[in-house]
């Protein structure tokens, strides 16, 4: 059985990734240790609520250690919701910038849109050549809340539509991201786990 860890850095909804990830085969285990976080065959860094504030958390735990030792030898992360925004370089909320991890090239910038946050059911530009979306169909929705949004990336980028065109996934060689949250998706959402976990 493929083991996974849910990182747990005081923030994010680690219960339902556990569950949500159990449903689709996985053996979880949510923790902060980083030697089970650096073994797993798969590590899924959540998120909810401020940038800054969860890279506060992240640092509490040494996550840059973590990632960097398993991103050295090819293991898979994927991050969810600012679980993925503190993948990249930095984030601007209410005009204090905050450096991220950097294991992703970009920015979190607010989000432009005329309603924020921008929560619900949307429907994505699936990238070509996705490992994350296969089997899905282009009009499949997947579940968003945030209020703020990377503009571009590099990578296998997928997109979405609020206001602006921002990133809604990206897949750069063992790293994975979402802006939406799988966890809360529904059959789509299992089954994107699912294409992520098949690829570890």
């Amino acid at each position: 059985m493929t083991r996974v860890v849910v990182l747990d850095y005081g923030s994010g909804n680690l219960r339902s990734a556990q569950r949500a990830l159990e449903r689709v085969g996985a053996e979880v285990t949510v923790t902060a240790d980083a030697t089970a976080a650096i073994e797993a065959d798969g590590l899924v860094v959540p998120g909810v609520g401020a940038f800054a504030a969860c890279m506060a958390g992240l640092t509490a735990v040494d996550a840059a250690g973590i990632l960097q030792t398993r991103l050295a030898v090819g293991r898979p992360v994927l991050g969810i919701c600012v679980g993925m925004q503190v993948l990249f370089d930095a984030g601007v909320e209410h005009g204090v910038e905050s450096a991220g991890l950097g294991v992703l090239p970009g920015r979190v910038e607010p989000l432009v849109a005329p309603v924020l946050p921008h929560m619900g059911w949307n429907t994505v530009e699936m990238a070509a050549d996705s490992v994350l979306f296969t089997g899905l169909p282009a009009d499949t929705r997947f579940y968003f809340v945030h209020s703020y949004a990377v503009p571009d990336t590099t990578g296998l980028v997928t997109t979405a539509v609020h206001g602006e065109q921002f990133v809604a996934a990206v897949e750069a060689g063992v790293v994975s991201a979402t802006q939406f949250h799988p966890e809360k998706s529904g059959d789509a959402g299992a089954t994107l786990l699912e294409n992520w976990l098949g690829a570890l």
